[in-house]
């Protein structure tokens, strides 16, 4: 459980990780020395896993970004495991995620326009033998939540 401060703590490095644990201090209302012995406990216990730079897929390139719910059969850890080792390989593959419902897994892709869609589509998923179904939608507008 998260008490207030944590919860503050969490929120202000959620909009910017890049903070400086005296501005920290300063936005979540404790002492410096609270706000670097907070952060370091959440770090510890496992509630921050990590920091990272959010990139605009159209700066790099990617000006089309789609969402595909791919079917696998058989839905098996031996088939699982390799599948998602697969797609977080592919330069294309922004985030993945293994879902329940008529779709095993949604994977969120950027890529140049819609014809490098339809080869990836068609290249690196239909073509593999335990993919039964992919069903491609594109994205009008991605905003991520801090």
């Amino acid at each position: 459980m998260l008490d207030a401060i944590d919860e503050a703590i969490v929120r202000e490095l959620r909009k910017d990780a890049r903070l400086q644990n005296k501005d920290l201090a300063e936005r979540v209302n404790v002492a410096q020395s609270t706000a670097v012995v907070r952060h370091r406990a959440l770090r510890e216990r496992g509630v921050i896993t990590g920091y990272h730079a959010e990139i605009d897929p159209a700066a790099v390139g990617r000006h089309v970004q789609a969402m595909l719910a791919v079917k696998i059969r058989p839905h098996t850890k031996e088939i699982v495991d390799p599948f998602m080792a697969y797609v977080l390989s592919l330069p294309e593959t922004l985030a993945l995620s293994h879902v329940t419902g008529p779709e095993d897994f949604l994977v969120h892709v950027g890529v140049a326009d819609v014809g490098h869609l339809q080869r990836l589509v068609l290249d690196k998923f239909t073509s593999r033998r335990e993919v039964t179904e992919v069903h491609t939608n594109l994205l009008f507008s991605h905003v991520r939540k801090h």
